[in-house]
C-alpha cells in the first residue's frame, strides 16, 4: 500500500529530492505538502529520510550503461562509472553535501542506463510496441536464397507510360532499371499478373535522348509486390523482341556512366551478405553430423562425413578399433530402401545403438524404431539390455535428396562489378567434382540421447537368458569395408592465439603419485598439446601440473614447474592430450608469461600450425550442399546494448513443423515471423544472460529441453502456444500435468535446444560482397557488419517429439488421438 502511495506521489518526490540538500528543507517540505493528509505527509517524510541516509555502496556500471566506463575514486573508494554517471554523481554530491542514497539512486538511473532505456521504451506504449513487434516479428533468414545478377541495376526514377492491354495505358515511374529488367511503381488500382506482356515507353528518357523506339520496350511481368495504399512494385524482365542493339548499347552506357550519380541498387548484394553471414554462424555450430550417400554401382553407400566442433564426436562414436566407420553396415541397403519409401521429402527415423567389446574388437548393434515396433517380442529386450550399456545412444535420422550441382553457389555480384568476379565465381575443381558427382542423398545424424530416455528404457523388464536373440541386430566386420572420407568444415579460425609446432620434453603430474612423461606437439600462449608414449589415465576436466625441463634451461626468469593446466580433450588412443591454462586467481600464469615471451622473441624461427585442407575446395562444396538442403530450425540470439532477444530465425529448403506453425499464424510480410512465445517469459533475457557470462565460444553447446503446448483452435499465436523449458537432463516430473494436458486436449511438440556462443563473424567469407557494397555505400557496409557482430548465440531446435512422447507414462489411446490431431492440423496447412 505504501508503495502505491509513493508511486502516486512520484512527481512530488522527484521535486523534493532536488531540495534535499537545502538548509531550509523542512520549511520547503511543509509548504509543498500542506495540502496532503497527515499520513501521506508522514510517508513522504520517511521517504526523504531514507534518501538522505549516507551510504557506502560501491558503484559498478560495467555492462549497465552505453557509455565507456572508467575507474572513479571518491572518499577512498573506487567506483566504475561513465562520464554521464560521473557528472550526475558530482552534481548530486554538491547538492546533498555527501554521498547519500539519493546520490546513489540518481547515478543508477541515468538516461543511458540500459534498464532505464528499456523501461522508457516500454512506457512509450506497451500496446504499440507489442503491435509493432507482432507486425514485424523476428527476421526470417532464407538460407541460400541469394541470387547472382549478371548485371548491375541502377536506382533511377523516370516517368514512363505502361500499356496494360485491356486496362489501357497508364502513367507510372521506374524504381530501378537494368539492361534486361526493371522495377516500376504502379498504382494498386491496376492488376497485372506474372507472365503478362506489357509495353513501356521511357518518357523521361525520350525527352532528352533519341532512343529509336517507336513502339516502346516490351517486358514480361515477373512478380507483383504490394507496398502501400499508394503504389505497388512490378518486377519486369525484357523480352528483347525489339532486337535493337543501338538502344541496348545506349542503356548499358547510360547505366555505367550514371551509376555513381544515381546509385547502384545494392539490395540483392546486401541480402546476400546478411544471409551468408547468418549461414556462416550456423553451420560450424550444428550438432548434427552430415553424411553424404553416393550411388556406387547398385549400392547407396556413405562416402563422406562433414564434421565441425559440435558434431565430430558422432563420427568418432561410429569408428571401431580399426578407425573404420560402421555407418555402411548400420545403414544397409535394405534399411535405406525402407527409409526412402517413407512419406515427406525429408525421411525421418530413429535408430538405437550400443556396442560390445570382445577380444579388443568393437561390435555394433543397432535397431530402428520401426523395426522394434514390428518385433514387439524383441523391443523390451533390445531397449532394456542396450540401455544398460555405457555405449547406448539414440540418433535422429533425417535423409533428403542432395545434388552435386548444389556445390556451386556463385557470388551475388554482377559480372560488370569487376574483373575478378568471373575468376572468383569458379565451379568446383575436377578433383572435387569427381568426389561429389555420385552423391544422391544427404543424411543428418543427431544425438538425441537423454537421461530421461535412459531411465525410461532401463525400466523395461527383459529375460537375460534371451540376449542371444539380439544377434539379429548385430553387425559383422567386412574384410574390405567401404571407406568414409572425413572432411572438416572450413571456417574462420577463431582461436584467440596462434599455435606453433614445437617438440620438447614435458612431465605431466596427474596427482601426487602418478606422472606421465612425453613431448609437446604444439603450444600457444593459452595452452599446448602433448603426446605420451603410453595411454594416460587423465580425462577431460582434470587439472594437471606440468614440468618443462628442457625449456627451463633457457630461462631463469620463469620457474617452469608446477604449471597448472586443465585437460580439454583426450584422443581415443589416450596418448594425445589438449591442455589449457588454468588459473585459480587473477594472478599471472607463469606458463602464459613464458610462452608469450618465447613466441615474441622467436616468431621468425617458430612454425605456425597451418591447418590446410587435404582436398582444397571440398569442404566449401560440401558446405554449399548442406546450405541448399537445411531441414532444421536455426535460431539466433542477438545482444543489443545489454539485452538479449531472438534476433532471427533461419529457414532452409525444408521447413520444419515449427516453421509451419509460426507461418500459419503470421499475418505480416514473408520476411518475419513471430517468435516471442517459443520460450517461457524472460528465458532469453534473464536465463541466457547469466549463462552466457560463464561460457566461451570454444565450450560445448548449452542444452535444454523445450516443451510446446499448441492449441490449434486459438486465433492468436500468443493464446495458442504455451511453453516450458528445462535444462538438459533435469527431471520432467514437475511438468507432468502440463504434458498430460497437452496430450489430452492439444498438440505437444518437444525439442532439444542447443545453444552455442558465437565468435566473430567470418568476414573473409563475405569479403567480396562487403567490398562491393563499401564501394558504393560505405555506411551500409558498416551497418551490415555491425548487425552481424550483434549475433551472440546460435541455436538449433531439434524436434524430438516422437521419441519423447514414447517415454511418457500416458495412456496409448490419448497419444494416438493427439498424434491424429497433429496429423490433421499439418495436413490442413497444405490445403
Amino acid at each position: 500500500m505504501a508503495e502505491d502511495k509513493l508511486q502516486k506521489y512520484q512527481p512530488l518526490i522527484d521535486d523534493l529530492k532536488l531540495q534535499l540538500g537545502d538548509p531550509n528543507f523542512d520549511q520547503i517540505f511543509a509548504q509543498t505538502t500542506s495540502s496532503l493528509s497527515k499520513p501521506d505527509q508522514f510517508l513522504l517524510k520517511m521517504e526523504m529520510s531514507r534518501l538522505s541516509q549516507p551510504v557506502a555502496r560501491f558503484i559498478d556500471l560495467r555492462g549497465q550503461v552505453s557509455g565507456e566506463v572508467k575507474p572513479y575514486e571518491h572518499d577512498g573508494k573506487q567506483h566504475f562509472m561513465d562520464n554521464v554517471a560521473i557528472d550526475v554523481f558530482e552534481e548530486e554530491l554538491a547538492r546533498h553535501g555527501k554521498y547519500t542514497l539519493a546520490v546513489y539512486e540518481a547515478v543508477m538511473h541515468t538516461e543511458n542506463n540500459y534498464k532505464v532505456m528499456q523501461k522508457n521504451q516500454d512506457e512509450q506504449g506497451a500496446s504499440s510496441q507489442s503491435e509493432k513487434q507482432l507486425a514485424n516479428g523476428t527476421k526470417l533468414i532464407r538460407f541460400a536464397s541469394y541470387e547472382s545478377r549478371c548485371e548491375e541495376r541502377m536506382n533511377y526514377s523516370i516517368k514512363i507510360t505502361v500499356d496494360l492491354g485491356k486496362e489501357g495505358t497508364v502513367s507510372a515511374t521506374t524504381s530501378d532499371i537494368s539492361l534486361s529488367g526493371a522495377k516500376i511503381k504502379l498504382s494498386p488500382n491496376y492488376s497485372p499478373v506474372p507472365e503478362q506482356l506489357i509495353g513501356i515507353r521511357l518518357v523521361g528518357l525520350e525527352q532528352d535522348f533519341e532512343l529509336g523506339l517507336k513502339g516502346g520496350v516490351q517486358y514480361e511481368v515477373v512478380a507483383v509486390e504490394p507496398v502501400s495504399r499508394d503504389y505497388q512494385h512490378i518486377r519486369l524482365k525484357r523480352t528483347f523482341i525489339e532486337n535493337n542493339s543501338g538502344f541496348d548499347e545506349f542503356l548499358q552506357s547510360f547505366i555505367h556512366g550514371n551509376k555513381r550519380r544515381y546509385k547502384i541498387n545494392l539490395d540483392n548484394t546486401m541480402d546476400a551478405v546478411v544471409c551468408k553471414g547468418y549461414e556462416q554462424f550456423y553451420l560450424p555450430r550444428v550438432s548434427s553430423l552430415f553424411i553424404y550417400f553416393a550411388k556406387k554401382g547398385k549400392h547407396l553407400l556413405p562416402t563422406i562425413a562433414l564434421t565441425n566442433e559440435n558434431n565430430a564426436y558422432i563420427n568418432y562414436y561410429f569408428e571401431d578399433e580399426r578407425k573404420i566407420s560402421c555407418l555402411y553396415s548400420i545403414f544397409s541397403q535394405s534399411r535405406l530402401a525402407r527409409i526412402l519409401a517413407f512419406p515427406n521429402a525429408v525421411k525421418e527415423a530413429t535408430v538405437y545403438t550400443f556396442t560390445h567389446s570382445n577380444g579388443g574388437k568393437i561390435y555394433y548393434y543397432s535397431a530402428f524404431g520401426y523395426e522394434l515396433d514390428e518385433h514387439p517380442e524383441l523391443k523390451a529386450l533390445f531397449l532394456g539390455f542396450g540401455s544398460q550399456k555405457e555405449s547406448w545412444r539414440t540418433y535422429k535420422v533425417q535423409l533428403m535428396p542432395s545434388h552435386h550441382e548444389d556445390a556451386f553457389i556463385p557470388l551475388s555480384l554482377p559480372l560488370s562489378a569487376g574483373k575478378n568476379v568471373e575468376k572468383l565465381n569458379k565451379r568446383p575443381t575436377p578433383r572435387v567434382q569427381g568426389i561429389i558427382q555420385d552423391v544422391k542423398f544427404l543424411m543428418l545424424l543427431t544425438d538425441i540421447s537423454s537421461k530421461q530416455q535412459l531411465n525410461a528404457y532401463q525400466a523395461h523388464q527383459f529375460d537375460s537368458n534371451s540376449v542371444n536373440k539380439l544377434k539379429a541386430f548385430g553387425h559383422g566386420k567386412a574384410t574390405n569395408p567401404p571407406s568414409l572420407e572425413v572432411v572438416a568444415l572450413e571456417y574462420v579460425n577463431l582461436r584467440s592465439h596462434k599455435r606453433y609446432l614445437y617438440k620438447t620434453a614435458v612431465t605431466m603430474h596427474v596427482d601426487s603419485e602418478h606422472a606421465d612423461s612425453g613431448n609437446t606437439r604444439d603450444f600457444s600462449v593459452m595452452g599446448l598439446q602433448l603426446e605420451t608414449p603410453s595411454p594416460s589415465t587423465v580425462k577431460k576436466g582434470d587439472i594437471v601440473h606440468l614440468e618443462l625441463p628442457d625449456l627451463q634451461k633457457i630461462t631463469k626468469q620463469h620457474q617452469l614447474n608446477n604449471l597448472r593446466y586443465e585437460v580439454m580433450a583426450v584422443s581415443k588412443s589416450k596418448t594425445i592430450i589438449n591442455l589449457k591454462v588454468s588459473r585459480l586467481t587473477d594472478l599471472p600464469h607463469v606458463g602464459m608469461e613464458f610462452f608469450k615471451q618465447l613466441i615474441d622473441m622467436n616468431k621468425t624461427k617458430l612454425h605456425a600450425c597451418e591447418e590446410t585442407p587435404k582436398i582444397p575446395g571440398l569442404s566449401t562444396a560440401l558446405r554449399n550442399m548442406v546450405t541448399k538442403s537445411v531441414c532444421q530450425f536455426p535460431l539466433y540470439i542477438h545482444k543489443e546494448s545489454a539485452l538479449f532477444n531472438i534476433g532471427a530465425i533461419g529457414l532452409g529448403l525444408y521447413p520444419t513443423n515449427l516453421h509451419k506453425l509460426l507461418m500459419a499464424y503470421h499475418k505480416g510480410g514473408v520476411e518475419h515471423l513471430d517468435a516471442t512465445n517459443l520460450f517461457p517469459e524472460n528465458f532469453i533475457e534473464e536465463h541466457l544472460n547469466e549463462a552466457f557470462r560463464h561460457i566461451s565460444r570454444q565450450d560445448k553447446p548449452l542444452k535444454y529441453t523445450v516443451f510446446v503446448r499448441f492449441d490449434s483452435t486459438k486465433e492468436h499465436l500468443s493464446d495458442a502456444i504455451k511453453s516450458q523449458c528445462i535444462a538438459f537432463d533435469e527431471p520432467i516430473e514437475p511438468l507432468y500435468l502440463f504434458l498430460k494436458k497437452a496430450i489430452k486436449k492439444d498438440i505437444l511438440f518437444v525439442f532439444h535446444l542447443h545453444i552455442s556462443k558465437t565468435g566473430r563473424p567470418d568476414t573473409d567469407y563475405l569479403a567480396n560482397e562487403l567490398r562491393y557494397v563499401s564501394h558504393y555505400a560505405l555506411h551500409k557496409a558498416k551497418d551490415l557488419e555491425e548487425a552481424l557482430w550483434s549475433v551472440t548465440g546460435v541455436c538449433d531446435l531439434i524436434d524430438i517429439s516422437d521419441e519423447a512422447i514414447r517415454q511418457l507414462d500416458v495412456e496409448p489411446r490419448l497419444i494416438k488421438a493427439m498424434l491424429e490431431r497433429k496429423k490433421q492440423w499439418l495436413d490442413g496447412l497444405l490445403h
